[in-house]
C-alpha cells in the first residue's frame, strides 16, 4: 500500500532566495515569488503547511507594467464608512510606493486565509538594489536553472 508523503511543519527546511526585478514584467515577478513562498519548488509541497521559503525582492521601483496598465489600472481601498472608496492609479503607485504594489499583486496569488498571512511574513520587498538580510546568506533564483536545462538527456 502506498500512501501520500504529508510534511511535517517541523522538518521543512527554508531557503533565502533573491529574486531582481528590474525590466521584469510585475505579473512574472509575482507568479515566481508566490510560488516559492508557497513551497511548490519543492517535492515535499503539501496545500496545507506552509513549506514555502523566504523571498526577497530588489528593485521594485523598476518593475514594469505592460501595456496601459499605469494609466487604465486602480488601487482601490475603503475606510468602511459610506463614500469613503479612495483609488490611485499605478503610474503613482510606481512612483511613490513600488514595494507596495509588488507586495500587493504577490499576496493577491496566495490563499487568503491564516496559511497565507504565514506565507507573506517570509517575504520581503525592496524599491532598490540594498537589502538587509545578508547574514541569511540568500541564492539568486533562477541562476543556474538553464546550465541544469541546458544538460538534459538530449544533450
Amino acid at each position: 500500500m502506498r500512501t501520500t508523503y504529508m510534511a511535517k511543519p517541523h522538518a521543512i527546511n527554508r531557503s533565502w532566495y533573491i529574486i531582481d526585478a528590474a525590466g521584469r514584467s510585475l505579473g512574472r515577478v509575482a507568479t515566481e515569488a508566490a510560488r516559492l513562498l508557497r513551497g511548490k519548488h519543492k517535492p515535499e509541497f503539501t496545500p496545507h503547511i506552509d513549506t514555502g521559503d523566504h523571498v526577497i525582492i530588489l528593485n521594485a521601483g523598476r518593475v514594469v507594467l505592460t501595456g496601459r496598465k499605469l494609466e487604465q489600472k486602480f488601487y482601490y481601498r475603503h475606510s468602511g464608512f459610506p463614500g469613503g472608496l479612495k483609488k490611485i492609479d499605478y503610474a503613482t503607485l510606481m512612483d511613490q510606493k513600488p514595494e507596495k504594489a509588488v507586495y500587493m499583486a504577490i499576496s493577491g496569488m496566495l490563499p487568503h486565509n491564516r496559511l497565507g498571512r504565514a506565507m507573506l511574513k517570509k517575504l520581503r520587498v525592496y524599491r532598490d538594489n540594498k537589502h538587509e538580510q545578508q547574514a541569511q546568506k540568500p541564492q539568486r533564483w533562477g541562476e543556474g536553472l538553464d546550465e541544469k536545462m541546458e544538460g538534459g538527456p538530449d544533450s
